[in-house]
């Protein structure tokens, strides 16, 4: 089924250094985008290459407050007139502030807006804002990398246009700023499927969470045990992911599309290989419901654009070729697009996370799936 995409991206979103040795490196957009182009993923008919924008003050205080926005404006022009330890900023550690903070930030959310703008007014079928997916950062403060939480934004944006909407995260981290904004609505359901909090950053989303008020059972958070592959990955995403979503029947889908689920990202342990994440990302294809579609967290850079520009394929439709253009091949490692090996689990690891996962996902079915009268 042909859809028509369109793709938010300028050279000026993947410009900025949060720190010489941090992890984060913006230029993995660049690296996305030339990758695509090299596909003439843009010479399409039902592809839009379009221009993002900056959020305004007034778009950012959908969610953000305003002592906390004028910090990171003060931060980003090098001044002291706040205490960047209140904001959770140091310059050591994964929130570095930096000069030009607040117009990246800024853009990016701003990105998100305008992909989301895009699905409401049904000019595409989907958006992908591969700047996006900002997932930790908090209403007072920046958390994870994350500056300005360009899905609560964007997610406030598309309430404001009397949506519903389904929120699915698939990052390697639990999508906590996001599930907080929201843990209270009845209007978002908000989906993570993630490593377990037991075992990496930030420590929460367990099944438990659950929401509150209005907003008990529209939580929904799937942890997983490190070393869970494809295989695992996949059953856990279509036996409690995807009933879940069909039964809340979502106005509009936002995603977030983190592939630091790969099983060479440097920061997490999941197991997962361009196959698994192509497979889940085709999953929400197939709901056919408007779509928002996020970037995320990715460590890994020749991963991460080979993984978004396959993503990008998904959402056009267009299966683009397997054999990469050759001033590729020195970037990522490899000759091909897509993986050819799996990497090779320990038998004992394997079944340790097949028993954590089938647990969850019995969890699931007991304590979430009667709130939305799904049988289990």
């Amino acid at each position: 089924m042909s859809r028509r995409a369109a793709f938010v991206y300028d050279e000026a979103m993947s410009r900025h250094q949060l720190r010489s040795d941090h992890p984060m490196r913006p230029v993995r957009l660049r690296y996305t985008y030339e990758l695509l182009e090299s596909f003439g993923a843009f010479d399409q008919n039902d592809s839009l290459l379009v221009p993002p924008r900056p959020a305004t003050e007034t778009e950012l205080m959908t969610l953000h407050s305003r002592e906390y926005i004028a910090a990171v404006r003060s931060f980003g022009l090098g001044l002291s007139s706040f205490d960047p330890g209140r904001f959770n900023f140091n310059l050591q550690g994964d929130n570095p502030y930096y000069r030009g903070m607040y117009e990246a930030a800024c853009l990016s959310t701003g990105a998100s807006l305008v992909a989301a703008e895009l699905v409401a007014d049904r000019e595409v079928d989907v958006a992908f804002n591969i700047s996006g997916g900002l997932h930790h950062a908090a209403a007072t403060h920046a958390s994870g990398f994350c500056v300005f939480n360009d899905p609560a934004v964007a997610i406030n944006y598309l309430l404001g246009r009397g949506m519903r909407v389904a929120y699915v995260d698939i990052d390697a981290h639990h999508g906590d700023g996001v599930q907080e904004a929201f843990y209270e609505d009845d209007r978002v359901l908000t989906v993570s499927i993630h490593e377990s909090g037991r075992y990496l950053f930030p420590g929460t989303g367990f099944v438990s969470e659950m929401g509150s008020g209005v907003g008990v059972g529209y939580s929904i958070n799937l942890p997983l045990y490190p070393y869970t592959d494809d295989e695992t990955y996949l059953e856990v995403f279509r036996d409690a992911v995807l009933p879940v979503l069909k039964a809340f029947s979502p106005d509009v889908l936002v995603s977030q599309l983190g592939i630091d689920t790969y099983h060479s990202d440097p920061l997490t342990h999941l197991q997962v290989t361009t196959s698994g994440f192509v497979e889940a990302v085709r999953e929400l294809a197939n709901l056919g419901v408007p779509w928002l579609a996020l970037g995320g967290g990715g460590y890994d850079l020749g991963a991460v654009a080979r993984s978004w520009a396959l993503a990008y394929g998904v959402m056009l439709d267009v299966e683009w070729p397997d054999e990469l253009p050759g001033a590729f091949v020195a970037l990522h490692s490899t000759e091909r697009l897509r993986d050819i090996q799996i990497p090779q689990v320990p038998a004992d690891i394997q079944r340790d996370s097949r028993i954590f996962a089938v647990e969850t996902v019995a969890s699931i079915k007991e304590q979430l799936f009667p709130l939305h009268s799904i049988a289990s």
